[in-house]
């Protein structure tokens, strides 16, 4: 495992190398994250490729838990094979056959009802929570079959709505999968190269389109640098994400006790 971040960290160091070559160390510079901070084409990429994922994280959540919840929660109906079958169909088909059925639909739209007028964020944002929120169901539906369903029986006893024993119940005890679905979703959106390259547009080109644009002209230090950057915001997320789920279960303990 640790062999395995050897890459990581080779790319780190390397980030701060002062040589125009990737792999020749010179000496410490913060050449490339100036270089960075003034390369408009990134920025602009990279904080499209943010608002997208954090959209498509959010909006999965709450879509990929409902569809969770009706795989364990309600009995079997006509067309459940067929609406499990649809909920896990992303995982499996290939994301190519998945980026050109979007892009024949959205095109097949645009020229029956004018919708959408040009492939763009709203497109790609689209996609992603399509993929997305097969992730965010199988996470969910997990977490709720291991649930017990007394204490939400023992609250519905004492006269509490069904609303309000799935917001003060159900959801935090299914609080640390939403946050694992919140983050699993975002990594995808934001690394997802295949489907933007299908449903994006003029002016809409995400990060990993320009970084593998650039790529095949050859290897340049500021991507160490950007790889570094973002590197460094998924450590603070994780962080972030733990601290709050063990403030929350010190709380839900407390109250317990």
């Amino acid at each position: 495992m640790r062999f395995c971040n050897i890459p990581i960290l080779s790319l780190i160091v390397y980030s701060f190398n002062k040589s125009n070559l990737v792999t020749v160390w010179t000496s410490f510079s913060l050449k490339w994250y100036r270089a960075l901070w003034s390369d408009d084409e990134l920025i602009n990429a990279a904080w499209l490729s943010l608002r997208i994922a954090f959209l498509t994280a959010c909006a999965s959540v709450v879509i990929g838990t409902w569809a969770g919840f009706v795989l364990t929660r309600m009995e079997r109906f006509r067309g459940f094979t067929l609406y499990t079958g649809m909920i896990n169909a992303p995982l499996v088909i290939p994301e190519v056959i998945r980026g050109i059925s979007l892009l024949l639909l959205f095109v097949e739209m645009a020229k029956l009802i004018g919708w959408p007028a040009g492939r763009g964020m709203f497109t790609i944002f689209i996609g992603h929570v399509m993929l997305c929120i097969s992730y965010v169901a199988i996470i969910v539906e997990s977490r709720v079959r291991e649930l017990n369903l007394s204490l939400e029986e023992a609250a519905l006893d004492l006269g509490a709505t069904p609303l309000r024993v799935f917001f003060t119940i159900t959801l935090p005890l299914i609080s640390q999968a939403l946050v694992a679905g919140w983050l699993l979703s975002f990594t995808l959106s934001i690394d997802d190269l295949v489907l933007s390259a299908f449903l994006s547009g003029p002016g809409s080109t995400t990060l990993p389109l320009v970084v593998f644009s650039r790529v095949r002209l050859g290897l340049n230090p500021e991507m160490n640098a950007l790889a570094t950057l973002f590197i460094a915001l998924v450590i603070m997320e994780v962080i972030a994400a733990n601290y709050f789920m063990q403030r929350s279960e010190r709380r839900r303990l407390a109250e317990v006790l």
